[in-house]
């Protein structure tokens, strides 16, 4: 059974869906509520949209909801992306990968106009890495030497294992996730994905600098929306 929160932010995102477009469709519980709320008005013949899922996860929610799907060859530029974040700081900056399917995640959300992120408030953070670790996808190859350099970067990797079957988890690109642990929480994120971008074998990390363009955050009475628009005026 879904939090009153959960839903409250997806029904807030649900308001800024166009009556016809293509969305990128991403993950998590959050996504999931959304999923069935947009199939709901697919059905009833609200709206006609189609969706690009950025994991086998939003792609069988797709299937089970009757939300018509379609690819990034089709459609290379997106109306939008709805996704859900782990963490969620001051400046819409967010760390994402929980659930594994960051790098997908990111193309989705990059080919899209505009990217929209349902979170609860238990989400919202100070600074990134304060209260989850941040994921990298890395190829299975290069485990150990980015592994090596990690550490000597003062941060701490550990190779994701899986629940239910022994050994790492593998991603739906056939890659590990490393999980990095922070002495502190992240003071620079856009610095910090640079360098760890630059490690060969990297294939993406689970920050999302400057990509959320919208948080709509779901409390037990209702929600409200975090712009980027207004974030940046605010530095300025």
């Amino acid at each position: 059974m879904a939090s009153v929160e959960k839903v409250n932010a997806a029904r807030s995102a649900l308001a800024r869906i166009p009556e016809k477009g293509v969305l990128g469709l991403g993950s998590g519980s959050t996504v999931a509520v959304f999923a069935r709320m947009l199939g709901e008005r697919i059905a009833e013949g609200i709206i006609d949209v189609s969706v690009v899922p950025s994991s086998y996860q939003a792609y069988n929610l797709a299937i089970q909801y009757g939300i018509p799907l379609t690819t990034l060859d089709i459609h290379p530029e997106l109306d939008m992306t709805i996704d859900g974040a782990d963490e969620v700081d001051r400046q819409l900056n967010l760390t994402k990968g929980g659930g594994g399917a960051l790098f997908q995640e990111k193309i989705v959300a990059f080919a899209s106009r505009e990217m929209i992120v349902i979170v609860d408030e238990s989400k919202l953070v100070e600074k990134l890495g304060s209260r989850f670790r941040v994921p990298i996808e890395v190829l299975p190859f290069a485990v150990g030497v980015v592994t090596r350099k990690i550490r000597t970067m003062g941060i701490t990797p550990i190779l994701r294992e899986a629940k239910q079957k022994m050994g790492p988890v593998v991603t739906d690109n056939g890659n590990f996730i490393i999980d990095l642990e922070f002495p502190k929480p992240i003071d620079s994120p856009q610095e910090l994905a640079v360098q760890l971008k630059m490690i060969p074998g990297v294939v993406e990390t689970g920050l999302f600098v400057g990509m959320a363009d919208e948080v709509h955050v779901g409390t037990g009475d209702g929600s409200y929306v975090i712009l980027r628009h207004d974030v940046e005026n605010k530095k300025t």
